[in-house]
């Protein structure tokens, strides 16, 4: 038998709005103070996120049902362990394309904006294609498990000498728009006036003829950052999605989440050498979400084999796998490598 379901309640949808209206308005005013964010700055900014995800799970438990509250904190938090992944690739990717300092923060601000976009769109579709049919919970779960699987044999080194600077999203830019080989402050494009005065400073630059716009590396880097994201989004939607089915509260646990990413990272780039084991956790977590999706598709297609997993008992798993993760990273850690 089905419980409640949440819809769509307009103070909801409003505290949504306001959410990426305020991460909008700071990131911003940010990029005018043109600085570095500190990592005093990044882990208070973490801590405001998390804080206010609970303050909206303290909201969803008095004003509509403790269970709400419970699949919310349980998909924000798989929203956030997920992303630790997302970390490690962007900081190779930023290394490709030799982002520092500043620039960091402004091509954040434009991929997680992306992130955000398309996150919502594919949990809008994953929801209704989820309620469909239950045999997409058994796609959903495949997808999940593939993942974990590719992470799980991954090559470390080969990742880590990944060049995103020949990425398929950079090649099929480049036939359109043409690109000025260095970067220039914190510029996405550059005028054709522009570049010519710099090519005037260092004459093996070379400009196309005719051209207006000239893309910079750090729009090419924004692309691929978007790009990734989107990929990521294939493995994070259905993991939250076998959660709560609930079109808001997906959407609400992803908005969250990805509020604190950028904050995250900067974070997670000086504590990640002590992180050593947090990534096999991150596979143990993807390993029971698929085993999860696919136990609640065989109960609806074939009356089998009865199980049933409760919000609290998604929460107890999720939070354990991953404390033990930051366990064993604490007890166990790798030595430094020359």
């Amino acid at each position: 038998m089905e419980g409640p379901h949440i819809g769509y309640p307009v103070t909801i949808d409003l505290i949504l709005v306001g959410v990426i209206l305020f991460y909008m308005a700071t990131d911003i005013h940010a990029h005018r103070q043109n600085r570095m964010m500190t990592l005093k700055e990044a882990t208070f900014w973490f801590l405001f996120w998390v804080a206010a995800a609970m303050l909206f799970a303290g909201y969803l438990w008095v004003a509509f049902d403790p269970a709400f509250a419970k699949l919310f904190l349980v998909g924000f938090v798989l929203e956030e362990s997920l992303s630790f992944d997302n970390v490690m690739v962007f900081m190779v990717i930023f290394g490709s394309f030799n982002i520092k300092e500043q620039l960091l923060r402004r091509v954040l601000f434009y991929g997680i904006l992306g992130a955000l976009l398309f996150r919502l769109i594919f949990a809008a579709v994953g929801t209704a294609l989820f309620a469909a049919s239950p045999w997409v919970g058994m796609v959903f779960a495949a997808v999940v498990a593939w993942t974990a699987w590719k992470m799980l044999t991954a090559d470390e080194a080969d990742d880590a000498l990944h060049d995103y600077s020949q990425h398929w999203a950079v090649r099929f830019t480049e036939r359109f728009i043409p690109v000025y080989p260095r970067l220039h402050g914190q510029h996405l494009f550059l005028k054709a006036s522009e570049a010519e005065e710099l090519r005037q400073q260092d004459p093996s630059i070379r400009i196309p003829p005719n051209a207006k716009l000239l893309a910079t590396p750090a729009f090419l880097c924004t692309l691929v950052i978007l790009f990734t994201d989107i990929l990521f989004a294939f493995d994070s939607v259905p993991a939250v999605i076998a959660v709560t089915q609930e079109p808001l509260l997906v959407w609400s646990a992803m908005i969250f989440g990805v509020m604190g990413l950028r904050a995250m990272f900067f974070i997670l780039s000086g504590l990640m050498k002590y992180l050593v084991h947090l990534d096999k956790a991150i596979i143990a977590l993807l390993f029971y979400i698929a085993a999860k999706l696919a136990v609640e598709a065989s109960n609806k297609l074939f009356a089998w084999p009865g199980l049933h997993i409760s919000p609290g008992q998604s929460m107890a798993a999720v939070f354990s796998i991953l404390g033990l993760g930051v366990l064993a990273s604490w007890v166990f850690p790798k030595k430094q490598q020359e």
